[in-house]
């Protein structure tokens, strides 16, 4: 069914339906009976472990809600950070990797490239969205921007976009 487009799908997947007229006159027929070439797959019901895992990150993320109360309220304004550039070079490098092993995966076909863009996604917004807010007033903040919104958001997009596009398909 590789390559077939949604009409195509339709016209082999119809139901054979039969009518008790036509199936009055034969032997061993009693009434008719539909059968389904094409049963929509369910999905399945996730494993205990899977569940309870779930339910693990949820009351964690819910543990977290007072947490950010208290960073709200209880950090300074500024702060001084001893390895900065570590940081950001670690980052920036993270995001260069990611976009190198989503295009590779994604050049080969290989279906693991959803993995690394969605990775890679999250890691672009999250560098925007720091060097926005970290940014000094002026020309700094004005530069952040432009990469935000000209470099860093759309390729985040773009990989956002393949992963969506990949867990769709093999869905």
């Amino acid at each position: 069914m590789k390559g077939r487009t949604s009409g195509e799908r339709e016209k082999t997947m119809r139901q054979l339906v039969f009518d008790n007229d036509e199936l009055a006159g034969a032997e061993g027929f009693d009434r008719a009976e539909v059968i389904p070439l094409h049963e929509e797959a369910q999905e399945p019901r996730p494993a205990r472990g899977m569940r309870r895992a779930g339910w693990l990150l949820v009351a964690c993320g819910l543990a977290l809600l007072p947490w950010l109360y208290l960073l709200a309220t209880g950090l300074p304004a500024t702060a001084t950070a001893a390895h900065w550039p570590v940081a950001w070079v670690g980052l920036d490098t993270l995001e260069a990797l990611g976009l190198i092993a989503t295009g590779l995966l994604a050049a080969r076909g290989d279906r693991r490239h959803a993995l690394a863009a969605a990775a890679t996604a999250t890691l672009l917004v999250v560098d925007a969205w720091f060097d926005t807010t970290t940014a000094a007033p002026g020309g700094d903040f004005a530069t952040a921007v432009a990469m935000a919104l000209g470099a860093e958001l759309p390729l985040a997009a773009l990989c956002g976009r393949l992963a969506l596009r990949a867990l769709s398909r093999h869905a």
